[in-house]
């Protein structure tokens, strides 16, 4: 999930396309704008990049493990024929 700091930092970026008049109008829309991206990022099935990094690293250790295994059962089908 998209943590506070990121959503803060995208709709800073947002607010910076705004016209320099509409500073008041910009606090209103500011509020509204982390609601709204709050609740639209929340619909995404998110993970942290420390989640998916721990996710990748474990997936690396299957796939070592089955090429050990893969290679295992070659050298016994060798041995059977």
């Amino acid at each position: 999930m998209i943590d506070n700091q990121s959503i803060n930092r995208l709709s800073e970026k947002i607010n910076e396309l705004l016209p320099p008049g509409l500073q008041q109008v910009k606090t209103d829309f500011d509020a509204r704008l982390k609601i709204l991206l709050q609740q639209q990022l929340a619909n995404f099935e998110m993970v942290s990049r420390e989640e998916f990094d721990l996710q990748a690293r474990v997936l690396e250790r299957t796939r070592e493990k089955l090429e050990t295994i893969e290679a295992r059962l070659k050298e016994l089908e060798k041995t059977l024929e």
